[in-house]
């Protein structure tokens, strides 16, 4: 959230990111706004950030195998809504990625969306921490 320090430049991409956040939410997908430094930040999913900056919108559509880096996409501020279908449409791909054809998170139990530590063949895997008994 902006303070009442911060100039207007930097209100208008909260607003704006704020815009996308409602696009995304008509299409069932839950996202934050997070705003700081004259950028907008609208965290969707474990490895999809959308930035804005008051004019565009850019975020990680995949992977470019040919050069072995992400490949981002960018829009125009003017174009929330169709941002919002792309965004939702990147999420459904990284979810099918993670939990298989199940996309939709509500088909998922809660314990099956946390990642829990995998041991591979040898190696233990750490215990969640507890109290130390008083002596």
């Amino acid at each position: 959230m902006s303070d009442g320090a911060s100039s207007s430049l930097s209100e208008e991409p909260y607003g704006t990111a704020e815009r996308l956040r409602r696009a995304l939410e008509a299409l069932g997908v839950v996202a934050d706004v997070h705003d700081g430094y004259g950028l907008a930040l609208v965290s969707v999913w474990d490895g999809l950030v959308v930035w804005c900056n008051g004019d565009r919108f850019w975020w990680q559509a995949g992977w470019d195998e040919q050069c072995g880096r992400p490949a981002y996409a960018s829009r125009p501020v003017s174009g929330a809504e169709e941002v919002a279908r792309l965004v939702a449409a990147r999420c459904a791909e990284l979810r099918r990625v993670r939990f298989g054809e199940r996309a939709d998170l509500r088909q998922t139990q809660p314990e099956e969306r946390a990642d829990p530590p995998r041991a591979q063949a040898g190696e233990r895997t750490a215990a969640p921490m507890q109290e130390p008994k008083p002596p």
